[in-house]
Formats: structure tokens, sequence, C-alpha cells
């Protein structure tokens, strides 16, 4: 049978997390034929010897040192030949049905990448799509995830509006994020000057400006548990966004860099 889908998931000392995600995926598997690629950035909690024992059918390629997240999902997509390639974070817990629903959705309209929406362990919605990263956008952007994570009831009303209507975005998150692969590789794969952060924002203005579409599909659903990678690297994860948030303007807005820098030595941040 003809591979159609290749799950690529990238780990660095998540080994609990990652347990939980491939037993969903095993339990309850897409309809389509595919692959798991786990990519492990040299974890040190026994994630290696879990996967080989645990799920065997998952194809392990273990890296000597921690090559970050896009250079990472960068060797998943180059060890596989799928049509579609989905990029997974091991903090996911994937449904039955999800992903043959984000396939679905995504050959019916034609879009190049899509993404689902994301919930809480609690069932409470993520917002897993934005607008280009702009000083305005971001401002948008922070105001929605504020609400979203606010107790008032009408905040939490228009989050779920926000997040059950299906749209064309600028980007989806890379937690969980379907894309072609022909599409893909035309741009060059993920920019890798991306530790972490940034990584997805950046690869879907590239599949944008390549005159593809980003669909943001919340009829599949995701549960994203957050953050296990973020805390297994040892508290990196403010340094590891101010570059890469630097890097950003400085690909895509250059005009913007002195005042962000102004801004992170206000702050007593340094990015580099």
């Amino acid at each position: 049978m003809t591979t159609a889908l290749d799950i690529v998931i990238v780990n660095f000392n998540t080994a609990g997390d990652l347990r939980a995600c491939l037993r969903s995926l095993h339990d309850a598997p897409p309809a389509r034929a595919h692959t798991i690629c786990v990519v492990d950035n040299a974890s040190t909690d026994g994630s290696q010897a879990m996967v080989e024992t645990e799920f065997p059918n998952v194809t392990l390629l273990p890296r000597e040192r921690n090559v970050g997240f896009a250079a990472a999902n960068n060797v998943g997509i180059r060890s596989t030949n799928a049509p579609l390639v989905l990029l997974l974070n091991s903090d996911t817990i994937v449904p039955a049905g999800a992903l043959d629903q984000l396939i679905d959705r995504l050959e019916s309209t034609g879009a190049v990448a899509a993404g689902p929406r994301l919930v809480n362990l609690r069932g409470q919605p993520e917002v897993s799509w934005g607008p280009m990263l702009t000083p305005l956008g971001e401002a948008r952007q922070s105001l929605r995830v504020r609400l979203a994570g606010s107790a008032a009831s009408w905040a939490r009303a228009r989050v779920e509006r926000w997040t059950t209507v299906e749209r064309q975005v600028d980007w989806v998150t890379g937690a969980c994020l379907l894309v072609r692969r022909g599409a893909a590789e035309a741009v060059g794969l993920l920019d890798e000057r991306y530790f972490m952060y940034e990584e997805d924002v950046d690869f879907c203005a590239a599949l944008r400006a390549n005159g593809g579409r980003v669909l943001f599909a919340p009829s599949a659903e995701v549960v994203h548990r957050r953050g296990g990678s973020f805390a297994a690297a040892g508290g990196a994860a403010s340094p590891l966004y101010d570059r890469s948030h630097l890097a950003f303007y400085e690909k895509h807005a250059p005009q913007w860099v002195p005042w962000l820098r102004l801004w992170l030595t206000l702050r007593g941040r340094q990015a580099r």
C-alpha cells in the first residue's frame, strides 16, 4: 500500500508526553496509510529506548545533539516521502478521526497547509492560528491569547467563536501542522535559523509567498498538553524566544529591528 501520510514528531526529553502521543496514534490511527517518525534531539530521559521497546513500528532518528525544532523537523521530512506530512508535537494527543478530518479539509479546500483546533486537557481552546508577525499583529494576538486564558464567561464565549470557524489564516501552529510535501519542498522546508519559536510562522509565510493558502480547520480537534519540550529545555524558553523573534523581524521586517532591540534592552533581555 502506498503511504499517503508521514507523521514527524520531534522529541527532546519528553518521554512521558511522547508515549501518550504515540499511544493515541497507535490506538486510533488515521485511515490513510501512514508512517510515524520520531526525531530525537539527543534526549537523556530514556525516550529513545522507550520508542524502540514500546513502539517498534515507529522509525526513530536519533540526533547526536539537540539541533532544534526546525532542523529536526527537516530531518524527518527529508527521511520520508509521502505526499502529505504532519508536523506533530510530542505533547499532543490525537483523538480518533482527527487526522482524517484534517486531511479531508486540506484536500477539499486546496490549501497547502492546515492546522486543527487545539484544546487543552480540560477541553478549553487554544488560539493556535494568527496574523503575520508585525507590531500590530502581535498586539492583536496577545489580546486573543489573554482572553483564551481568562476565566470570564464573555471571554471564553468569544474565544469559542474564534476557534470554531474555518478560515484562511496567515499561520497555524507547528504543534500540529499538515502540509503538502511538494509545497514544503518548494520553499526549502523550515528555516533552520530558528532553534525554537517562530519557525511555524516563518514557514507558513513562505508557503503563502509561494502562492499557497493556509487553513485553520476546527472540525479537526487535537489535544495539546502544551510545554513539555520547553520545560525540558531547562528554562531557556525566554532567550530562545527572543532570538527567534529578532531573527524573524530581521528577515521579514528589518525596519522594526532597532525598536525591538530597544524593547529587549529596556526589559533587561539580550537576544544574542
